[in-house]
């Protein structure tokens, strides 16, 4: 099934200028770019963002890393997006993440991982909803759409 999934670039991504290697991966892997923006994430927007880490000893921490530059939140969306994206993304602690994913190739950190990715198909369009006004997600096909997929896969 086609879905769209909400994907933050790290302020840390920022910092190491890696925002065109880490958005080179998902283009490449034959994800479809439906909105894109950069912004600067406040306290409000991340208390809501991590509300289910609120009661652990790093929240303010996190909250932190994330308000230390802009972000830049995109949507991508593909056949079971929420999942190859996730399997994309690699573990959440870089040193853990397998090489040749995202966060195994350019993160060291539990925290400075480069990437958020939506959990599940519901949280993605919970997430999508919060860092995107619904005329911000665009629809458009791709000219090599017909060449990522057989045509019984979506």
């Amino acid at each position: 099934m086609i879905e769209k999934t909400l994907v933050l670039l790290k302020p840390c991504t920022l910092q190491r200028g890696l925002v065109g290697e880490v958005i080179k991966r998902f283009e490449q892997k034959g994800f479809h770019l439906c909105g894109m923006k950069m912004m600067l994430l406040d306290d409000a927007i991340l208390s809501e963002h991590y509300a289910h880490l609120a009661s652990k000893p790093f929240f303010q921490r996190v909250k932190d890393s994330m308000m230390a530059a802009p972000v830049i939140a995109m949507c991508w969306e593909g056949v079971d997006a929420v999942e190859a994206v996730r399997k994309l993304t690699g573990v959440t602690n870089g040193r853990k993440a397998e090489p040749g994913t995202i966060r195994g190739d350019f993160s060291m950190s539990f925290q400075e991982n480069i990437v958020h990715a939506s959990d599940s198909a519901e949280s993605a369009a919970v997430e999508l909803a919060r860092f995107f006004k619904p005329e911000e997600i665009f629809t458009w096909k791709q000219a090599y759409f017909d060449f990522l997929y057989a045509n019984d896969e979506f």
